[in-house]
């Protein structure tokens, strides 16, 4: 059971406070939203893996014929090398928690799944009702990915379904110009290209399955932040930053998008960082970034087999 308690320490050390807490008052991840959000990853990844395969261990120590499937293509020498046989009393408690805590995930996960469906069935059938009635020929048409509300409000936002629809509104199209048009679709799109959607149901899945974790919390609203962010550059890539700022004003003005209130602060970041933009990290730095935080999930995984390739070396 060593390996086991080296692998919680590893969950204990990154889903504490000092780790995630680092991560948020960093300044890079504003210059590059996509690599944060991959380092965000990476570390839940990292956690999740430390616990299944510390479940895993745990099950081979307490359960005997459990451990006889999950060693036997191994040599005997490697299954002697973990000293599953002198698991300590407490190791039924451990290996009781940690598979609470795996079912707790999958069912907080499977509902934030199932939530979603339901809100987006909802959401299908209002827009069917304000819809406006095209001719018949006209119909099978319509179901294409692009639909257009009769609404004075400027709006426009990407529901992910089957098949996905980019929603715009009357209003935004007499409102904003082609150019502007053009980026507010871009950002909708890289949302869509992205699969945000997923990135946004994991992090809220586990934020309300583990209220009390940092990580966990600081995960979930870091990526409503990043993910906005990141659409951002890409319409700005295309459209330029001052067009994406513009349309992004106007998307939002009747709402208060400058305003200071905490439901709203987000939008005036997004339009002061649109307006004056931050420079990108060097290539060097990202791809440093980018392949330092893809190892770390390795760590649980080198836990684990170290006893076992120690007694085969």
């Amino acid at each position: 059971m060593t390996v086991c308690l080296l692998l919680l320490s590893v969950v204990a050390l990154t889903a504490a406070v000092p780790v995630p807490r680092a991560l948020v008052r960093s300044a890079w991840p504003e210059r590059e939203p996509v690599v944060a959000l991959w380092v965000w990853q990476c570390l839940v990844a990292t956690v999740l893996l430390c616990c299944l395969t510390a479940l895993v261990l745990g099950a081979a120590a307490v359960f005997h014929t459990f451990r006889d499937h999950v060693f036997a293509p191994a040599p005997p020498g490697v299954t002697a090398a973990y000293d599953l046989t002198a698991a300590p009393a407490w190791s039924v408690t451990l290996t009781l928690l940690l598979a609470c805590g795996a079912a707790w995930t999958t069912a907080m996960l499977a509902r934030e799944l199932f939530e979603a469906r339901r809100r987006r069935g909802q959401t299908r059938a209002h827009l069917r009702e304000r819809a406006p009635e095209l001719p018949a020929g006209l119909e099978e048409a319509a179901r294409g990915p692009l639909l257009v509300l009769e609404d004075e409000y400027p709006d426009a936002w990407w529901m992910p379904g089957s098949p996905p629809q980019l929603v715009v509104t009357t209003g935004a199209l007499h409102r904003l110009t082609d150019h502007q048009l053009d980026a507010v679709l871009t950002h909708e799109r890289d949302h869509a290209r992205a699969h945000h959607d997923w990135l946004l149901h994991l992090s809220s899945a586990l934020a309300t399955g583990f209220p009390r974790v940092p990580l966990f919390d600081h995960f979930c609203e870091q990526t409503h932040r990043l993910v906005e962010l990141a659409a951002d550059d890409t319409a700005s890539r295309r459209c330029g930053h001052l067009t994406t700022a513009l349309a992004l004003i106007e998307l939002n003005q009747h709402r208060g998008v400058l305003s200071c209130a905490s439901s709203h602060r987000l939008l005036g970041e997004r339009v002061d960082r649109l307006l004056e933009p931050p420079p990108r990290l060097g290539r060097r730095h990202r791809a440093l970034t980018t392949t330092v935080a893809a190892l770390v999930p390795l760590l649980p995984l080198l836990i684990a087999f170290a006893p076992g390739l120690t007694a085969l070396g």
